[in-house]
């Protein structure tokens, strides 16, 4: 099992992203949280492509709740988020079951997703700028874990 679980991540275009790359990477599916959008909508289905109509996807209103129901599933909880506590991506094992969370590029991933997360990783930058686009670090995250 893997799943994207998406915490409040507000750009419709940036979901409909991460939907189409989960499809691509074999994600089994997208899992929105607190103000995420979700399909149907026509901003979501423009980066899409479609990919919105097979690509399974669920709403929880809570990450905490998000979070429980994939522990119940045996899925390690992973945080992508830099900070003191953070490794490398590149470190993390590759054949996990695994619900990757991201949050949107303001407010990050809540304290709470990374208090119950078994790991926080983040990916390393090597410009100036500390972290990219949410669709773009998700690409990179789950096509990390294709095996």
């Amino acid at each position: 099992m893997k799943a994207i679980i998406l915490e409040n991540v507000r750009s419709l275009n940036n979901v409909g992203a991460i939907i189409r790359t989960a499809d691509g990477a074999w994600f089994d599916r997208v899992v929105c949280v607190g103000y995420t959008p979700t399909p149907p909508r026509k901003e979501i289905s423009k980066t899409a492509l479609g990919a919105e109509n097979w690509v399974p996807w669920e709403y929880y209103e809570k990450i905490e709740d998000a979070i429980e129901a994939y522990k119940n599933l045996w899925c390690t909880i992973v945080v992508m988020e830099k900070n003191e506590k953070s490794d490398s991506l590149f470190e993390l094992e590759k054949n996990l079951s695994l619900a990757l969370i991201m949050g949107n590029e303001l407010e990050w991933v809540s304290a709470t997703a990374q208090k119950m997360a078994d790991h926080i990783c983040h990916l390393p930058m090597l410009g100036k700028k500390e972290s990219l686009n949410v669709a773009v670090a998700a690409w990179i995250g789950m096509y990390h874990f294709v095996e």
